[in-house]
């Protein structure tokens, strides 16, 4: 913290910095892994990309990207899945009657109104 002090209040030191302001210390650079000090800019990647390859060997790649992620989900069992299907149907089924109600009520709120 800064050693200057704000007119008007008694014995309290003025933050310096907006990390100081908001209660955080900075921390050295070689504290925090020897990176890049703060206020300077942040080293560009290297920009070349490894070549493309044949489209053949990129469907490939795809289509084993694709198996590894398939891999990694979660797939429900058979009862969670009855149970899923008729949760679902349960609620569509509401809406719909739902709906069909609504559209009831304000057919005949206009027949009413402006008659036949």
């Amino acid at each position: 913290m800064s050693e200057e002090r704000e007119p008007g209040r008694l014995g309290r030191e003025r933050p310096s910095t907006a990390a100081d302001r908001r209660g955080r210390r900075t921390v050295p650079t070689s504290a925090m892994g020897g990176g890049v000090a703060k206020g300077r800019p942040t080293p560009a990647r290297a920009t070349t990309r490894p070549a493309k390859g044949s489209p053949l060997e990129r469907i490939r790649r795809y289509l084993r990207e694709v198996v590894a992620e398939l891999r990694k989900v979660i797939w429900p069992t058979r009862n969670e899945m009855v149970t899923y299907t008729i949760v679902v149907l349960i609620f569509v089924s509401f809406m719909v009657a739902l709906v069909a109600l609504m559209d009831f009520v304000f057919g005949q709120g206009v027949m009413f109104l402006f008659g036949t």
